[in-house]
């Protein structure tokens, strides 16, 4: 079962005992990603991920890696457009340890001027990188599309452009509006004791305080616009995703959404995979899957072939939507649906990174985290009608975008398609 208390100053502890395995994982997640970036410093929370790991006043670099390393545990970090979470995995022995490492990463980290100038090119290497990779920059450049002057369709990795502006007093004063206890969640799952592990984070953050921090941000929902954005690069396939306007984080839409999403195209069995794929064998990859933010979201198709294949699998995938929107799906698909849901959900929480992922970003992103009893209560309440509405919701042709990498020559006529 998850617990939660709140330290004097406003950080959130979430933690869940679970006396039957032998590890433990622990998150410090931060409500502070790209979407509350602008186009000055887009970037810096990416950025400000990497510098943590570069030294603090009592580790270096290697010291840091060393710490867990050499007790076999993991240590590692993430930005997504919402949050930030830097996070461990060790053996249960080793709690204080994590905490201990985490909270000198956070408070204590150097930000040296010649470490900043270094991890600007090694970021820049990681955008290089990724803009190698088209089947992985086109979902990106959808977001681009879709949510074209809001910082949501901003890119993590920050550009060229906007790196060149990081530097230490920019670091600092971000970290500032967005580094404050209110805004921090530390998450923990695995053998652990539960007064003990509460009161070692005391003793590491309840004496944190932060004067400078903006406490109440409000965020616009972003529009979503019908744009077509295409990239041209020299590749063997295109790379091709559709959008539509998806469902916001925290509504029982999504469950709905989920559940006709493993029919349409989220896996092996479903029907763009086998038609277009299977039947046709028109594309290599081919899926869909939802996004959700804070109020907004994104239904995304993806797909990639040959370039003279394009059009047809644009009219198959559109067909698709036509059939889906027409008829729905079946009762017996629906029944599937439910079940795979659920199997899918419960082995997620399997291990102690997986639990300690869904409790911190619950907290984090939503304020509350539910149990596994109500998750399953909420897909077990999935009907055809709540299916039928976010059908319609989700799936209006008249309202897509498309964003397309590869050796792509003039314009495409989705109207006509």
């Amino acid at each position: 079962m998850c617990r939660s208390i709140k330290l004097k100053n406003g950080v959130r502890v979430v933690y869940e005992e679970i006396p039957y395995v032998r590890s433990v994982s622990t998150g410090l997640w931060v409500g502070a990603g790209s979407r509350g970036e602008n186009t000055t410093n887009n970037g810096i929370s990416h950025f400000i991920e990497h510098m943590l790991f570069k030294g603090t006043k009592k580790r270096t670099a290697k010291e840091i890696a060393e710490t867990i390393d050499n007790i076999g545990g993991q240590l590692n970090a993430f930005t997504s457009k919402e949050c930030t979470c830097y996070y461990t995995k060790t053996l249960d022995t080793y709690l204080d340890t994590s905490l201990d490492l985490l909270s000198d990463m956070f408070f204590n980290s150097k930000f040296d001027e010649k470490d900043i100038e270094i991890e600007k090119n090694v970021i820049l290497e990681e955008i290089g990188m990724y803009e190698d990779t088209p089947e992985e920059l086109v979902h990106d450049i959808l977001s681009e599309a879709v949510w074209q002057d809001d910082p949501l369709g901003m890119p993590i990795l920050g550009t060229s452009k906007s790196l060149g502006n990081i530097n230490r007093e920019q670091i600092k004063k971000y970290m500032e509006e967005n580094y404050f206890p209110e805004n921090t969640v530390i998450a923990i799952a695995g053998n652990i004791d539960g007064d003990k592990a509460v009161e070692s984070i005391r003793e590491r953050f309840e004496n944190w305080g932060n004067s400078n921090c903006c406490k109440n941000k409000s965020i616009a929902p972003p529009k979503f616009k019908n744009n077509k954005v295409y990239r041209e690069k020299e590749t063997e396939q295109i790379h091709m995703c559709l959008g539509f306007r998806g469902v916001e984080q925290g509504s029982d839409e999504l469950y709905s959404l989920l559940a006709v999403n493993n029919i349409f195209g989220g896996g092996m069995s479903s029907r763009l995979f086998q038609k277009i794929r299977e039947e046709k064998g028109l594309v290599y990859s081919i899926y869909s899957y939802p996004s959700s933010y804070k109020n907004a979201g994104l239904f995304t198709i993806y797909a990639g072939m040959n370039a003279e294949h394009l059009n047809e699998v644009l009219k198959l995938i559109i067909n698709e939507i036509n059939i889906l929107v027409k008829k729905g799906i079946s009762k017996k698909d629906m029944a599937k649906s439910k079940e795979q849901l659920k199997g899918n959900y419960i082995l997620g929480l399997e291990s102690t990174s997986s639990r300690m992922n869904s409790i911190g970003k619950s907290e984090i992103l939503l304020g509350k985290i539910l149990t596994s009893r109500e998750v399953l209560d909420k897909i077990d309440r999935i009907d055809f009608e709540k299916v039928d509405a976010v059908i319609k919701k989700v799936f209006d042709l008249n309202n897509m975008a498309i964003s397309v990498v590869g050796n792509i020559k003039g314009d495409i006529d989705l109207k006509r398609i």
